[in-house]
């Protein structure tokens, strides 16, 4: 058999056949494969794999390094970080190889829970084998972020929650606590997240019962797990509460400037809303519940758990709507197979199966590509900003120290990844310029604020950008031509800022300009 959990089939002909169409099913995935081990890797993911390989290196997290993400991001990042550093393998490489390996968990945690025996819908059961590995596959660009590791990690919670709900104890309790450490690691990695399981566990209780529900160890687990997250943060990590979440209130909720009309409008997620929100509802009609299952009501309910999470961050950028898409699509193919597993005669369903889950895995691949998971930018890497930039970077300085200024994660982030170069920013960008900026201006007559005026996240990237800067003059200087700071009068110019301290500008004279690549300026020091 091609995969498990499938009927077999009457004969050796059907046989061969039925493993041609599971085989042709998992052709999207191998695409899928190809686009996320394809340059360019994520941009927040190679930024914080940057900073996972400093803090590594001995700068200390949320002291020297200061970033707006809780730790665990940078916990999990650590391994590949190690690996890089202690094996002949690069740092993406690294980090691929270990996202990969945790869709593979994630998968076969997941097809554990698929049901085997001889009662199980043929259609349903042949459509989430396939569909799963897409799944895990299908965010393209967005592969390592954040969103898609929890969606990740929390796909053999979903399955494992339509089973609580419908009382069907198929899993042993050593399965069910490790389905629920999993999903609990991915929901901690934004606070957002949590919407998830509290709608998911609403659901759960809601058909089971408060007196069963609250006697399941699964959401007991996963609260245990948070509370141990939290107190590790207090215990460990004290300045991301001290220093990093006033910052955050202070700087950084607020720099993008939408609403949370204006983001459920965008093009990614407003699409995903515009399907999830018909199936969402056919899927609680009266008598769904007996027709369909629990699958598709949790799987609805995640989905909208999803976009809410991304609508209370108040971005709008494109990976905040992957975990609706990916979910929502799920939904698709779950409610396309109920249905059709109730609709065809029970010979002709077992017929159907194969061809049907390469449908759907097919299906997947469209609704993901068409929310930005198509590979043009892969195949325009090399030629496009980004491509230009790491190259030159890693002409000025492969595997060296580069202090960045800029407020672009993207393309900078990527670019220094595959030149193995290290920033020496103790932020992923200027952002706290940026929000001590926004909107305002300094007193009447300057256009930067003096030393002593400054509020202390100005202090931050002043101080520390002069004084290390200075120490250790690093291999070059990459520099914003716009960074995207209010015009008082005049524009913003960083080289201009920093400056204005003696020791910035005598060090200073010990580099070179060169050219302006991908909005940037790049200097290189003058041995």
């Amino acid at each position: 058999m091609c995969l498990v959990g499938l009927h077999p089939p009457q004969d050796s002909r059907t046989g061969r056949a039925a493993c041609a169409w599971r085989l042709a099913a998992a052709v999207p995935g191998v695409g899928f494969l190809a686009i996320v081990l394809s340059p360019p890797l994520n941009h927040d993911a190679a930024a914080v794999l940057g900073f996972a390989e400093r803090w590594l290196a001995g700068e200390g997290l949320y002291t020297d390094l200061i970033d707006v993400n809780p730790p665990l991001i940078f916990i999990l990042n650590a391994l590949p970080a190690a690996l890089a550093a202690h094996a002949p393998i690069g740092a993406v490489a690294a980090l691929q190889l270990c996202l990969l390996a945790l869709c593979a968990f994630s998968v076969l945690l997941a097809w554990c829970l698929v049901p085997r025996d001889a009662g199980a819908p043929p259609i349903g059961t042949a459509c989430l084998i396939a569909a799963l590995p897409v799944l895990t596959l299908g965010a393209g660009y967005e592969f390592a972020q954040r969103e898609h590791i929890m969606v990740v990690a929390a796909l053999p919670y979903l399955l494992l929650a339509a089973q609580r709900a419908e009382g069907r104890a198929t899993t042993g309790p050593a399965l069910a606590i490790g389905v629920a450490v999993l999903a609990a690691l991915g929901f901690a990695l934004k606070p957002h997240f949590l919407a998830i399981p509290a709608l998911v566990e609403a659901l759960v209780l809601a058909w089971r019962g408060p007196r069963r529900a609250l006697r399941d160890p699964v959401p007991w687990t996963m609260a245990g797990v948070w509370l141990v997250y939290l107190a590790a943060i207090a215990l460990f990590f004290p300045a991301y509460t001290a220093r990093v979440l006033p910052m955050i209130r202070a700087y950084y909720i607020d720099l993008s400037g939408f609403s949370w009309w204006q983001i459920l409008l965008t093009e990614r997620l407003g699409t995903a809303i515009l399907v999830l929100l018909p199936l969402g509802a056919l899927a609680f009609l009266p008598g769904a519940r007996h027709r369909f299952g629990a699958l598709p009501q949790v799987l609805a309910l995640a989905a909208l758990g999803a976009a809410l999470s991304a609508v209370v961050q108040l971005k709008g950028w494109d990976y905040h709507a992957v975990p609706a898409r990916l979910i929502t699509g799920l939904l698709a193919v779950v409610m396309a197979a109920c249905w059709l597993d109730r609709a065809l005669p029970a010979a002709q369903a077992r017929r159907a199966a194969a061809p049907l889950a390469l449908a759907a895995t097919l299906s997947l691949a469209v609704f993901q590509i068409t929310g930005a998971a198509a590979p043009w930018r892969e195949l325009r890497w090399p030629a496009s900003d980004g491509g230009l930039l790491a190259a030159t970077l890693e002409w000025a300085a492969e595997g060296q120290r580069v202090l960045v200024l800029s407020p672009y994660i993207d393309p900078v982030a990527q670019a220094l990844a595959y030149a193995e170069a290290r920033s020496t920013l103790p932020t992923m960008t200027i952002w706290p310029l940026q929000g001590v900026y926004a909107g305002t201006c300094a007193r009447q007559g300057a256009r930067y604020r003096e030393a002593a005026e400054m509020p202390p996240a100005e202090t931050l990237v002043w101080h520390r950008v002069v004084r290390e800067f200075a120490a250790a003059p690093p291999a070059a200087l990459l520099v914003a031509v716009n960074p995207l700071i209010a015009n008082c009068g005049r524009g913003f110019d960083l080289l201009e800022y920093y400056a204005r301290h003696p020791a910035f500008a005598a060090t200073m004279r010990r580099y070179r300009a060169g050219p302006v690549v991908a909005g940037h300026r790049l200097y290189t020091r003058i041995e």
